[in-house]
């Protein structure tokens, strides 16, 4: 049977000294091994496991659901957000009604470009929606996040450097395997038919796309929320209002 990764998460309810050890001796006599472990949010630690046979997982969930000092919580092949939550010791804020909405701080930049680097590693179209007010490092991140990826990032619209309207792109530029980032207000409110001919030849394309304020994006262009796989959004703190209103004008102005 192949080798395969699982991630292991239980609350504990009484934190005696040696629990973490008579875990661990379990995971070795079942030769199961721990590739990561982590606390996560208080109370509840996290493992990433590997193991070459599913049988001696489910056994290890049976077993230690007979011990009263835990709860174990999760035992599944590991998602994004859990792989992360053992790297960093918490778990990534997610709308509990539209499951593709992440939320994060302006303290959380590390999980954040963490997050995006793994997600750029991914192949094939993607399209992520980045919100969030001005200066509160949307751009840096999606920079950083490429270089996580070990992939080129190329700019179809920002704000970054002055403003960037492309009308053309070299054949490197247009290289799938690069992750393009567009400015979505730069690319609608104000963007010339050429430069909008370009944005839609990359919409079609098979790669990464990450579009700032995809609000806006939507509200001007025919594209809509069903082209996102994922929207982010990123605050300066947890109560901030992302407002539109308060720089779409200042956008238009500088144009």
């Amino acid at each position: 049977m192949e080798t395969k990764q699982w991630y292991m998460e239980y609350k504990i309810h009484k934190n005696r000294p040696g629990l973490l050890g008579d875990i661990a001796s379990m995971l070795g006599m079942l030769e199961v091994n721990i590739l990561t472990i982590n606390g996560v949010e208080g109370k509840t630690r996290g493992m990433l496991l590997e193991s070459d046979d599913d049988e001696k997982i489910r056994l290890l969930g049976e077993m230690l659901g007979k011990v009263n000092s835990i709860t174990v919580s999760a035992l599944r092949q590991p998602k994004l957000v859990d792989i992360l939550a053992v790297r960093h010791g918490r778990y990534i804020d997610r709308d509990s009604d539209d499951r593709k909405t992440f939320r994060f701080t302006r303290d959380e930049l590390g999980l954040l470009v963490d997050f995006l680097g793994e997600v750029f590693k991914r192949e094939g179209n993607q399209v992520i929606g980045l919100r969030g007010m001005p200066r509160v490092g949307k751009t840096e991140s999606i920079i950083a996040g490429s270089v996580c990826a070990m992939k080129r990032w190329t700019f179809v619209s920002s704000t970054l450097l002055r403003q960037t309207i492309r009308s053309q792109m070299s054949e490197d530029e247009l290289n799938p395997n690069n992750v393009f980032i567009i400015d979505g207000i730069v690319s609608t409110i104000r963007s010339s038919e050429r430069h909008y001919n370009l944005l839609q030849d990359i919409m079609s394309m098979p790669s990464t796309k990450v579009i700032e304020h995809p609000d806006i994006f939507v509200q001007e262009s025919e594209f809509d929320y069903n082209h996102f796989d994922i929207i982010i959004e990123l605050r300066n703190n947890p109560n901030e209002e992302i407002i539109y209103d308060t720089f779409t004008a200042s956008y238009t102005d500088e144009l």
